[in-house]
């Protein structure tokens, strides 16, 4: 509609001549409109409340359609299978997935080992879950399986619960190799489980959100600190070396430390091994860089390296000839299923939960990623669902933890991939070298695995710019990196996160502490109130203190609130409430002073309540305003006081209100006689924050200011009905529909002397 009629539109100006343009765009267009309180406006717009509808009504109604949308939400592989269109993305999708399946090989094997496991785990791990996530995932270009994150987590855990001193035989301290694994597999199995079993329970009430908490800065800075205890565990591997098994906080220190110890001692041809693969595998990696244009897709040089290194080693002797250690044994063909140890569950409660909440966030936070790329819609509740599946079913099946690998998501989107057929081809090409090429690698060098994460690990690495981008651009995510990268590297990787997250929460707890307060004035000749320390040009309208806060009023900064718009009203509000009630107080005692000695009238003393005007000598007021009241000002003021001390202001009672003023008193007026609170930013209100609003109309009441709201959206206004804010002093005349709206109203209703017409007409 909007392309059809533009040509019209550009006729139609050509048509105009100059001045007539020019006249269009002088022309002011004025709307004119009463001022609106609360009240006024919910009888204007038949304001209702809305209608609330109870969700859990709809989970138990049962049709065919209800069904149908539960099994494409909870089985989106139904939705989109059958629209699969061959033609057009069958061929990128079995290239990606060729692709994908020859980097998943080499990182299958070299995560496992980063896990503390035998390398056939790994492979297991990168067909199962892949598997799985074909027929529950909503993401099309995500790369399912080992990462090296999740994998030195699951390592973690395996150091710290089933460490290598614990297999130690007989008095040569010979490693019992195979107790040892079948512990740990034992153990990686039932985490993953549980990890599954998280992951599903918190897709299926909806807790998606929950990666919310985890902002990019804080998974940034985790990714790369966890980047940093994946290098310094191939270190042994690298090396040579045989070290102590290290876990819980500083446990990364003592590690760089014991390998900086038994240098002296590494494997030379080990050592040798690793740079070789290292240098092969980057000269493959800048040549891909550079022929990214004209290959079809990236030439295999980790699986290169992976076929070059074992041909090598079986055919030079490596262990035998130079001490190289190899991966050994691979069985060929599945194991079978094995069901998980709950006696385990209490022991891995919190890895379990921490593992869950890490791998969901890398894996929604590249969906997302490619979704927005390629415009279509990830759903994480359904992410969360998906993945927990994968590691429930891959965990009885004897695999370990996975997630979404970086490298491999982004093979699998630049290689074509278009759906996650590809993933389902990878998963296929695995299952093909566990069932029969997999023992082809029984001599590769665990050198050579360890080259593999090295180099991989450099997309991690290079994370460490965000430092230089952080700083010019937002001071407090730099912190937040500063943080999560320092306490996950000392603490470790369990620790470090919770760490984060809570100092993460704990900062914007102290954002809100620390707001910006603004005095509002209007800019000229439009209804429009902007902070008068940042625009030169708006001014404060005569009279009247409009006050602001950026963030929501709530338990935490409400005391805050309070004492700022105190302090920026320019006005001691507390000083002149307590002299106010002091000078009330001896005039009270005065009174009764008076009456007691029977020199007042009988009338007066009879009519109880009633106010009474008294003279009072000039010495007797100069003592008792305790405040260097001239003499002259004293004989003139007049002093009274009710029998019961209430300390309000009565509209309805002009001659106590005359007696109780504050000139009448001697104390210091206001240089304003209105206050408006602008709640715009108000998006909730909790108990305490009602109880300081009623304190601020209480206080400046007192002191014969008026006080006003305006601009408050509809949610704080049900909430403050519900907390019962206003009654027969508060009531919605005092909430206004702008601040435009309760600057004019203050303005024709103001107390002391007449309305300026001239104002209110600029106004």
């Amino acid at each position: 509609m909007g392309l059809s009629e533009a040509p019209g539109e550009r006729d139609t100006q050509a048509l105009l001549s100059r001045t007539q343009a020019m006249e269009l765009r002088r022309r002011d267009y004025h709307v004119e409109r009463p001022l609106l309180n609360q009240e006024q406006l919910e009888e204007l717009g038949s304001r209702s409340p809305a209608q609330v509808t109870l969700q859990w009504r709809t989970w138990f109604r049962c049709s065919r359609a209800r069904a149908q949308a539960l099994l494409l939400q909870y089985l989106p592989v139904l939705a989109w299978l059958p629209q699969y269109s061959v033609r057009d993305w069958l061929l990128g999708d079995l290239l990606s997935g060729l692709s994908v399946a020859i980097m998943q090989l080499p990182q299958g094997l070299a995560y496992a080992l980063l896990a503390g496991l035998p390398p056939v785990f790994g492979l297991y791990s990168s067909f199962y879950p892949v598997f799985v996530y074909f027929l529950f995932g909503t993401s099309r270009h995500i790369s399912v399986g080992t990462f090296a994150v999740m994998s030195v987590m699951v390592g973690s855990v395996m150091e710290s619960l089933a460490p290598d001193d614990a297999f130690l035989l007989g008095l040569n301290s010979t490693l019992d190799v195979a107790a040892r694994d079948a512990t740990r597999v034992q153990l990686a199995s039932t985490l993953s489980v549980l990890v599954g079993l998280f992951q599903v329970g918190l897709g299926m009430v909806h807790f998606g959100f929950v990666v919310t908490y985890l902002s990019e800065p804080l998974v940034r800075a985790y990714t790369t600190a966890a980047s940093v205890h994946v290098f310094v565990s191939q270190l042994k591997y690298v090396f040579g070396l045989h070290l102590s098994s290290r876990s819980g906080p500083l446990s990364l220190i003592y590690t760089v430390l014991e390998v900086c110890w038994k240098l002296p001692q590494m494997v030379v041809g080990t050592m040798v091994t690793a740079i070789v693969a290292g240098v092969v595998l980057v000269l493959v990696k800048l040549l891909n860089e550079k022929l990214r244009r004209h290959l079809p897709m990236p030439l295999p040089g980790e699986l290169l390296t992976l076929i070059g290194a074992t041909g090598i080693s079986y055919g030079v002797g490596l262990k035998q000839a130079f001490g190289v250690d190899i991966v050994g044994k691979i069985p060929a063909g599945l194991v079978p299923p094995m069901a998980p140890r709950p006696q385990l569950f209490a022991k891995l409660l919190g890895n379990a939960f921490a593992i869950a909440v890490v791998g969901f966030a890398i894996a929604i936070s590249l969906g997302k990623i490619f979704a927005l790329r390629h415009g279509y819609r990830v759903y994480s509740n359904q992410e969360l669902v998906a993945l927990g599946l994968s590691n429930l079913l891959g965990g009885i099946f004897q695999c370990f933890p996975v997630s979404c690998s970086m490298s491999r998501s982004l093979v699998q989107e630049s290689t074509g991939g278009n759906t996650q057929v590809a993933g389902a081809i990878s998963s296929l090409f695995i299952l093909i070298i566990i069932v029969k090429l997999g023992e082809l690698f029984q001599d590769l060098p665990k050198a050579v695995l360890a080259a593999v994460v090295i180099v991989n690990l450099k997309g991690m690495v290079m994370q460490c710019t965000d430092v230089v981008s952080l700083w010019k651009a937002n001071r407090m995510d730099l912190l937040i990196w500063v943080v999560t990268f320092v306490a996950t590297i000392l603490l470790n990787l369990d620790l470090g996160l919770a760490v984060a997250v809570v100092f993460s929460l704990m900062l914007v707890v102290v954002r809100t502490q620390m707001p910006h307060y603004s005095v509002l004035g209007q800019v000229p000749d439009t209804d429009i109130y902007r902070d008068v320390a940042e625009y030169s040009g708006a001014r404060e309208v005569p009279g009247v203190k409009v006050f602001r806060s950026s963030v929501t009023v709530y338990f935490a900064n409400a005391e805050l609130y309070s004492d700022s718009l105190k302090q920026r009203c320019g006005v001691d509000v507390d000083y002149l409430l307590s002299q106010k009630k002091k000078l009330l107080r001896k005039q009270e005692l005065k009174l009764k002073q008076l009456q007691k000695e029977n020199k007042l009238p009988k009338q007066a003393a009879a009519s109880k309540g009633t106010s009474v005007s008294i003279n009072v000598n000039p010495t007797v007021m100069d003592i008792e305003s305790n405040n260097d009241v001239e003499g002259s000002k004293a004989r003139e003021a007049s002093a009274g006081t009710e029998l019961e001390d209430t300390g309000a202001w009565a509209p309805e009672d002009a001659k106590a209100s005359d007696i109780s003023s504050l000139k009448a008193l001697g104390l210091p007026q206001p240089d304003f006689h209105t206050l408006i609170l602008d709640l715009s930013s108000f998006s909730f209100v909790d108990t305490v924050c009602l109880k300081s609003l009623k304190n601020i109309f209480r206080d400046f009441r007192e002191i014969e200011v008026d006080v006003y709201m305006a601009a408050c959206h509809a949610p704080v206004i049900m909430q403050l009905e519900d907390g019962h804010f206003f009654d027969a002093s508060i009531t919605k005349q005092h909430l206004f529909a702008s601040v435009h709206d309760a600057v004019l109203f203050a303005l024709q209703h103001r107390r002391s002397g007449p309305v300026d017409p001239v104002l209110v007409t600029k106004l």
